[in-house]
């Protein structure tokens, strides 16, 4: 059983953090996976330092939770997701909103939030698994919430909710104690978006032009694992996503995200 924490927020609301060991793993697909980008390339080796991960999505109570702790850089709308109900992730939130949230919850309880890095993310989707989702090589609706008007592989269509699910819907945790890191909302990750994967880090942490000041960075950032309104192969564990929807101030109804704790990053 994954070792985790939980912080008390306040009114009931708790936020649990799933342990996530060090380890190496090959960060993007290869050449012969179905449907992949070639922003996924070049396959490399990652080792990965010991950190702890939401067990879920940061929920809308979570979200408002910390939405009523005092303003670090700016404002947040603590009603801000499209599709409401307290235990389905946030949504319509920017990147630059869910950094003010990982500031504010590390100011609150005086431990190191950020989002995760992109190496992180995928160490952690995967699983010590390499096939493109971690529970094999096709994914399905009783699985994850995604677009299943389309297949993958051997896939079949199935049914397409066109909403969000509460976190934990499905039975279909991945060996790390994580859940929906395949479909419902997409999540955004620290990085600065690069085209590929030439001269990134192997070292799992962020790729970013200025790592003094994370919060500070302008440009389009990295959204990972797909949501309930895209199609199954942008759910992988390796695809990628910035489009111009990457840009960090951008807000749409399928943006969400998980934060991660640990290995000395706070932002600025």
């Amino acid at each position: 059983m994954s070792q985790c924490f939980i912080e008390d927020l306040g009114n009931g609301v708790q936020l649990e953090m799933v342990s996530i060991p060090e380890g190496s793993f090959i960060m993007g697909s290869p050449q012969d996976e179905p449907e992949r980008s070639s922003s996924e390339s070049p396959q490399h080796q990652v080792t990965v330092r010991a950190f702890f991960m939401g067990k879920y999505t940061v929920t809308q109570a979570q979200w408002q939770a910390v939405a009523s702790l005092p303003q670090i850089n700016q404002k947040l709308n603590p009603n801000a997701s499209t599709f409401k109900g307290a235990n389905r992730p946030v949504d319509s939130v920017s990147w630059e909103d869910a950094v003010e949230f990982c500031d504010r919850l590390s100011q609150y309880t005086g431990r190191p939030y950020s989002l995760p890095s992109e190496a992180e993310w995928e160490y952690a989707c995967r699983a010590g698994t390499t096939t493109p989702f971690h529970f094999g090589e096709t994914i399905t609706s009783e699985l994850a919430n995604y677009n299943a008007d389309g297949t993958y592989g051997a896939g079949v269509k199935r049914t397409y909710r066109k909403e969000t699910t509460p976190v934990g819907s499905f039975n279909a945790a991945n060996a790390f104690g994580l859940y929906d890191m395949h479909g419902n909302v997409w999540e955004w990750c620290i990085d600065d978006w690069h085209d590929n994967y030439e001269g990134a880090p192997t070292d799992g942490s962020a790729w970013v032009d200025d790592n003094d000041n994370l919060s500070k960075n302008q440009g389009n950032a990295v959204l990972r694992g797909g949501s309930w309104d895209d199609f199954p192969y942008l759910c992988r564990s390796a695809s990628r996503d910035d489009f111009f929807r990457g840009e960090r101030g951008f807000i749409y109804y399928t943006f969400g995200f998980r934060v991660v704790c640990g290995v000395g990053r706070i932002l600025q």
